[in-house]
């Protein structure tokens, strides 16, 4: 494991288990951290009761293989140790995206009262307008593509530092991903199209595509590996465990798509009132900015919460497969 950050696969020479380019020599290396007890009464196979912490637990997660509560806590846990670098980050961001949204919302409100009101266009005004409207959504999306690139590898930096119990800076944190955004936005495109690619075909193919390369971005970030490479290390991690990791992230995407809506509401419920004092049914100035508002407040909770989930069952499981947590204690101090 690099000083800078980077977490190195497995040496593909020796197999699973062993980290970085050599095997762990046995008088100096650790057996791996048994499976998550049922109860801390239990015992495991090594003579004595099984500790519950594994290898210790330097950061927001014990060094095992995790529970799903665990996963789960451990992005929360993460959230909480580090305010300023999870939320306030994604704060910005969505911010910024928002902000964009808003924005080209404005532009095309005039058009849009203007149909409203049983306004006639001709062919000519009516190209024109679906001119307008394409182009301005074609700007939002390349913008938010590239807002919520940096802002997964930022926050997958934040986490893997966290694990370990390390203090975390925002310099430090950009300086580890500055030279790995074109290769995350190289990865977050050809993901996206692999996946929309799956959904045209007939979505079942697309779900599973989905979920198999869903872990790597951080194993981009965190390996500091290239795209493809990156692709492949996720295949690997989630072949043999395709329904669990599917599991996990369904439930942390209903828990954020929940909070989401819990948020997002007043704000809605407050833009359709102002939208209906003003006897429309399109959104006013207010409602727009009120609805833009919403979405930055629900993205800073909901979006580390997402990524925190990601890495961490990246990390759950390396530790699972490839031994990755006496690495982690290592590193940690704590073997």
């Amino acid at each position: 494991m690099s000083n800078s950050g980077g977490w190195s696969s497995p040496d593909p020479q020796h197999g699973p288990g062993r980290q970085g380019g050599g095997q762990v020599p046995p008088d100096q290396g650790l057996p791996p951290a048994p499976p998550p007890p049922p109860d801390h009464g239990s015992h495991g196979g090594y003579g004595g009761p099984m500790s519950p912490m594994g290898h210790g637990k330097p950061g927001v997660i014990p060094l095992r293989p995790l529970r799903v509560g665990e996963i789960l806590d451990g992005a929360i846990s993460t959230m909480r140790k580090h305010p300023a670098l999870m939320i306030g980050a994604a704060a910005a961001v969505m911010a910024v995206v928002q902000l964009l949204n808003a924005l080209v919302l404005m532009t095309l409100q005039d058009q849009f009262q203007a149909v409203e009101a049983g306004a006639t266009l001709t062919e000519d005004e009516a190209l024109d307008m679906l001119g307008d409207f394409a182009g301005a959504s074609g700007i939002t999306v390349v913008v938010t593509v590239l807002a919520t690139t940096f802002l997964s590898g930022y926050l997958t930096v934040v986490i893997g530092k966290a694990v370990l119990g390390r203090p975390v800076r925002a310099g430090e944190v950009w300086t580890e991903i500055r030279p790995l955004l074109l290769p995350l936005l190289g990865l977050t495109v050809i993901y996206t199209l692999i996946v929309v690619v799956g959904l045209i075909l007939l979505i079942v193919p697309g779900i599973w595509l989905y979920v198999l390369f869903a872990l790597a971005t951080p194993a981009l970030v965190l390996e500091r590996g290239r795209i493809f490479t990156s692709l492949g290390r996720s295949r690997l991690l989630v072949r043999g465990s395709w329904w669990r990791t599917f599991g996990i992230l369904l439930l942390a995407a209903i828990i954020a798509g929940v909070i989401s809506m819990i948020i997002s509401l007043p704000f809605e419920l407050l833009g359709d009132g102002a939208s209906a004092f003003g006897n429309s049914t399109t959104l006013s100035t207010t409602g727009i900015w009120l609805s833009a508002l919403g979405g930055v407040v629900a993205g800073a909770i909901t979006y580390p919460f997402s990524a925190g989930v990601t890495a961490l069952l990246y990390i759950d499981q390396r530790m699972r497969k490839e031994g990755m947590d006496i690495e982690l204690a290592r590193a940690a101090g704590t073997a």
